[in-house]
């Protein structure tokens, strides 16, 4: 029987156990970084703390952060959040 964990080459890259509230709906073990990246973006800008954003911005571009923003925030984002990351991102009105 293969070890889980054995599938993450950089520990640093695994997403932080302390986000797995906000992907009750989802495997959180079988997650993976680069693939379910929009989805962990949007969760992480929605409800990650200071570590878990910190992770975040490590983990991706902020150019890949700044697109979904632009192109999904407002979608996907209460109102204050969507304000709050654009003026972070110094992204236009």
């Amino acid at each position: 029987m293969r070890n889980r964990k054995s599938k993450i080459v950089n520990p640093k890259s695994a997403i932080p156990q302390s986000l797995a509230p906000f992907f009750q709906e989802y495997d959180f073990a079988q997650l993976d970084p680069q693939s379910a990246a929009p989805l962990i973006i949007e969760r992480a800008l929605q409800f990650g703390t200071r570590a878990e954003l910190r992770w975040l911005f490590a983990q991706y571009p902020r150019g890949q952060i700044t697109d979904w923003v632009k192109r999904f925030g407002k979608d996907r984002l209460p109102q204050p959040h969507l304000n709050f990351w654009k003026i972070i991102l110094e992204i236009a009105p």
